[in-house]
């Protein structure tokens, strides 16, 4: 879990925890999941070049357009240009290397005379123009793993395992509001209550009142651990704001008794 400032989008983050989680606990993850606001074309290509298959639902521009959206026009790969809904062709005009795509139009002349221009493009006085990213192809890729069987589960995943463990923080562990002010504090305090989430997790698998780990020892350990962490948290809760580098008295009390 992460908790970055406001004026930081929740996808801009995504590489750095996946780089984190592969290099730091050795796994190599088969798939990552997300909603439609990370499948930013930056966090898609860099996911396919891992090898990694990028299982994120991609924005519809075109659903709000009136005229034809680039879906309907076909790309020829083989003579590197575009064909429209009337099989006209729209060649390549520009490259945008600011921009990381190719400018692809038709002829004007040809636009005007087209049964299918209103439908198409409002312009007279210019052909259609279509718009293709340096990484289309990995757009492409991720386009298709929509109609797979293993796309629509791991969406269905998603919805069961993710989205209400963070209603369960909102709604059972006072995550609604932070207590503490920093983004340090701010992220210490959600880690403690993801840990309280996961113990909760591993408790309701191994059980509560019964020895289901080898001799107990492993349940012990976690849960003396647990307790240590929920002593510091009470000491942090309870720090005056007004000392931020101090802690209070009564709280270095319990903490020594504990």
């Amino acid at each position: 879990m992460l908790v970055a400032p406001g004026e930081v989008m929740e996808n801009q983050p995504m590489l750095d925890l996946l780089w984190r989680v592969r290099f730091r606990w050795k796994l190599r993850p088969r798939q990552v999941t997300g909603d439609t606001k990370y499948g930013t074309m930056e966090n898609i290509r860099a996911v396919e070049e891992m090898g990694i298959r990028a299982s994120v639902p991609l924005p519809d521009w075109e659903q709000n357009s009136a005229y034809f959206g680039a879906s309907k026009f076909t790309y020829d790969a083989e003579h590197d240009h575009y064909v429209c809904p009337h099989g006209q062709a729209l060649r390549r005009t520009h490259i945008s290397e600011a921009g990381q795509r190719i400018l692809y139009r038709a002829r004007a002349s040809t636009c005007r005379s087209c049964p299918l221009r209103t439908q198409c493009t409002p312009g007279k006085k210019s052909g259609r123009s279509v718009y293709r990213s340096f990484g289309e192809e990995y757009l492409e890729r991720v386009q298709a793993y929509q109609s797979t069987a293993a796309y629509q589960k791991a969406l269905r995943k998603r919805q069961v395992w993710v989205e209400p463990l963070f209603a369960e923080a909102k709604a059972w562990h006072g995550l609604r509001r932070f207590r503490l002010r920093g983004l340090w504090r701010v992220n210490s305090e959600a880690l403690l209550t993801a840990a309280g989430q996961n113990l909760k997790r591993l408790l309701t698998k191994r059980g509560w009142g019964r020895r289901p780990l080898p001799s107990g020892a492993v349940l012990a350990v976690t849960l003396s651990h647990c307790l240590v962490v929920c002593v510091v948290w009470d000491v942090i809760r309870t720090q005056p704001r007004h000392r931020p580098g101090g802690v209070a008295p009564n709280a270095r009390q319990r903490l020594i008794a504990a």
